[in-house]
């Protein structure tokens, strides 16, 4: 099918359920399963990070590997394996018990979700740069916050039927399986430059690109100590399992309309600084979770987690693309591997703090310290560079 045929919103949906599928539910029904998980399995805060942690080492593998040139020409099928990839290995999560096991499933599914995440975003803001409908990236990470819903509804759903935390991850699959048919036939063609250029060129040697990429690298642990333990702060804090999911639907409703409010923030200040903006109201929302008691503080930290992360990740991916015009797939590439690197780091270092103190409050603190770091490293390569 010819590409000026197919409309550019079809490829914003098809990267919207895809991110749904590889991120929104492949990554994160991790969250609202884990609390199950712990109590039916006995495992405790630093067991669950460690299972966090192999996702995000699995996530990392595979961004490094996506910045190099074999994939060039190849990005929709191995965008494809990765949601196809994320549906097979949720059910294989359900057929078994053992540390071990679930560190080497997720582990691959971190894999699943980065090829996806890469080479989809790869394809599906080159045909929408194209066309001129950049603002439909929105659509597309909004994906992320379609998941973490409709993850929320199933871990909901699962506590009124009293299902085993099994049941779960076979929904997850279920699900996924679905998402997989949807993009095969929403995303027909590759991207745009894999058909009309050679190989991408060597990243630029760019100071405010070597910023953002650390920033970037910072901003994967900040986030992912609330975003893995959110739903087990909860319930540290007997706030009820239905209000759990309630919690996490909050967190997935919020990233929906994020996206499209820190996209008009961008445009209006500059995406620099409104990364920055983001990162300093996200800090709140992980200090929030642990320093305000009752159904407050979760709810706080739902809606300000939610209403920054995913939107930000956007942004941040964004400004890279602009720092590297020439090469956008290693860019993308790059900073989703600096992503891995805060992202391996984050939940094992949660976990290992939260069974030393006894509380998710030392962990939050320190990620919210990193965030407000992340902040200024995305100020400052604005302002040496003026880059918007």
């Amino acid at each position: 099918m010819p590409t000026s045929s197919v409309s550019p919103y079809r490829y914003a949906l098809g990267g919207m359920i895809g991110m749904a599928a590889g991120m929104g539910i492949g990554r994160f029904i991790y969250t609202p399963l884990l609390p199950g998980m712990m109590e039916e399995l006995g495992q405790s805060a630093s067991d669950a990070g460690l299972i966090a942690s192999a996702n995000f080492l699995g996530y990392l593998v595979a961004a490094v590997l996506a910045a190099g040139g074999w994939a060039q020409g190849r990005e929709r099928p191995l965008m494809l394996v990765g949601v196809g990839g994320t549906a097979v290995l949720a059910a294989l999560m359900a057929l078994t018990d053992n540390l071990f096991a679930f560190m080497a499933i997720r582990f691959l599914a971190g894999m699943a979700s980065a090829f996806m995440l890469v080479f989809l975003a790869t394809i599906v803001f080159g045909h929408l740069a194209r066309a001129g409908r950049t603002e439909l990236q929105a659509l597309h990470f909004g994906g992320v916050g379609v998941g973490i819903a409709v993850s929320a509804i199933v871990s909901g759903a699962m506590v009124l039927w009293h299902a085993p935390w099994q049941a779960g991850w076979i929904s997850a699959a279920v699900l996924s399986a679905l998402s997989f048919v949807a993009v095969l036939l929403l995303v027909p063609d590759g991207p745009v430059a894999a058909a009309e250029a050679g190989r991408e060129p060597p990243l630029p040697k760019s100071p405010a690109l070597r910023r953002m990429i650390l920033s970037y690298g910072l901003f994967g642990f900040g986030y992912v100590v609330t975003a893995t333990f959110l739903v087990a702060i909860v319930r540290a804090g007997e706030g009820g399992r239905l209000f759990e999911s309630v919690v996490w639907l909050v967190t997935g409703l919020s990233i929906i309309a994020s996206t499209w409010i820190w996209n008009a923030a961008a445009a209006r200040f500059g995406a620099t600084t409104a990364y920055a903006v983001g990162m300093l109201v996200e800090a709140i929302g992980v200090i929030a979770s642990v320093a305000i008691g009752g159904y407050a503080g979760p709810l706080i930290a739902a809606v300000l987690l939610g209403g920054t992360f995913v939107a930000v990740t956007a942004i941040g991916l964004q400004i890279a693309r602009r720092l590297a015009d020439a090469s956008p797939r290693k860019a993308l590439a790059m900073m989703t591997a600096a992503f891995g690197v805060g992202q391996i780091l984050g939940p094992i270092v949660a976990g290992y703090l939260a069974d030393m103190t006894g509380s998710y409050a030392w962990p939050s603190a320190v990620a919210a310290l990193v965030l407000v770091a992340c902040a200024f490293l995305a100020w400052d390569a604005g302002r040496r560079t003026g880059v918007r």
